[in-house]
């Protein structure tokens, strides 16, 4: 669903990518300068003012169905915590190519960054498959490394999604409500690679956040950076539980399946995973 006006301006969304870098650092989830963020805007907008410094760049593969968008995104070696302070110094904002094949990276003269993130390619390409399957004219991206998820995501049994749902959901309602098509799950491929990509546009289809094991996790939303970051939140919540659980021996009940359901029935949450369905 495309946002409707009055669009938010250029000032409003570098400060939403300012506060959403912070509360990823808040919640211990961007260690020194991991993490990345992106925000794709499909209207109009004036950022040479801010962003004077004009280079053409090649992009890691075509995004036909980003022509002429704008990509707000964090560079490489970057502070999520720091971007609120001086976000013209952590950002750049490539606008794409009429045939989606390059785009013109605008920074400003206290640029910190010789290039943008290492993840650029996922992001653009889970960019574009969301536009594309959408039609949406904004959507905004967060990688980050939400210690508790990431941890779980070495022991072998939680790399199995089904598991690893049945697991995390059962701690709070408000987690299903809020994930109602659950936390998706791949295995540790080369960050930045192409496989890893691939996979993640993929997984990023069925869910809104997925996990990469023995990495961190990605969460998306054609909502607003702040609602990316809730997804996070709401699932290294799930994991502290579960990493609590652990600790003591597994002595926590949580959730029933049967007491799930009844939290998917009363509030209407129009889950994908089949397991929790209401039977009847």
């Amino acid at each position: 669903m495309a946002l409707k006006e009055p669009f938010p301006d250029f000032e409003e969304i570098l400060s939403s990518i300012g506060a959403g870098g912070g509360r990823v650092a808040a919640i211990d989830a961007s260690e020194g300068a991991a993490g990345n963020i992106s925000v794709c805007i499909g209207w109009s907008m004036e950022v040479r003012r801010r962003f004077p410094i004009v280079e053409e760049i090649s992009l890691p593969a075509p995004v036909p169905h980003l022509a002429n968008h704008i990509v707000i995104v964090t560079g490489s070696g970057r502070r999520l915590r720091e971007i609120h302070d001086d976000p013209v110094a952590n950002l750049g904002v490539v606008r794409i190519s009429p045939d989606g094949t390059t785009g013109t990276l605008h920074t400003a003269p206290t640029r910190l960054f010789e290039r943008v993130t290492s993840e650029w390619n996922s992001h653009l390409a889970v960019h574009d498959d969301t536009v594309e399957r959408t039609g949406t004219n904004f959507h905004a991206i967060v990688h980050a490394q939400p210690p508790r998820l990431t941890y779980l995501s070495q022991i072998p049994e939680y790399r199995d999604e089904e598991y690893l749902n049945r697991r995390l959901l059962r701690w709070e309602p408000e987690t299903i409500i809020n994930l109602p098509a659950g936390i998706g799950f791949l295995p540790f491929m080369l960050p930045g690679s192409a496989p890893l990509m691939a996979a993640n546009v993929k997984s990023l289809r069925e869910h809104r956040i997925v996990v990469w094991a023995k990495h961190g996790v990605m969460a998306r939303s054609s909502i607003s950076v702040k609602r990316a970051v809730d997804r996070i939140e709401y699932a290294e919540t799930a994991a502290t539980y579960e990493y609590m659980d652990l600790a003591n021996g597994g002595r926590a009940e949580g959730l029933t399946l049967e007491e799930l359901r009844s939290v998917v029935a009363a509030f209407d949450v129009e889950t994908t995973l089949t397991w929790l369905k209401p039977k009847g």
